[in-house]
């Protein structure tokens, strides 16, 4: 197999560790998996660490396409989910706090809306706040498997 330039965003061996059981394995029976998991993981950091779009992906990762099949499916069957919270609670042991928190807090701010309003105006975003919760935890992952 090819070795590809390595990117700032890439996870290291340790970083993998953490997460490769918490991403979905190939399903038995099906076809066998042309490109391998962390390959996916990989580019999925890249475009939400860039800020990038996903036709914008360096060609040295897997298509554009799959990646982004691979974002949403997991999006919707909570891997995402899955992982922020299992971040969350590695993160809070490793600073000595219980894993789990026992309050939270819920802050409201003014905003402005537009003038014009209507249906448009009230339509919400298509960003996906558990992937961006994700990329939070794994970069607070990998500063403390770098220790």
């Amino acid at each position: 197999m090819e070795t590809r330039t390595t990117y700032p965003s890439d996870l290291s061996d340790r970083a993998w560790a953490i997460l490769e059981p918490l991403i979905p394995s190939v399903k038995p029976g099906g076809r066998p998996a042309k490109y391998r998991r962390r390959e996916i993981v990989n580019a999925i950091l890249y475009v939400l660490g860039t800020g990038g779009s996903w036709r914008m992906l360096p060609h040295d990762f897997p298509p554009w396409r799959i990646v982004y099949y691979y974002f949403n499916r997991w999006s919707k069957d909570g891997t995402w989910q899955r992982i922020h919270e299992a971040l969350r609670d590695q993160t809070r042991s490793k600073d000595g706090r219980q894993a789990t928190p026992t309050a939270g807090s819920i802050d409201s701010q003014s905003v402005k809306t537009t003038e014009k309003g209507g249906y448009k105006a009230m339509m919400p975003t298509n960003e996906s706040k558990a992937a961006n919760a994700m990329w939070w935890w794994i970069r607070k992952a990998m500063s403390w498997t770098s220790r």
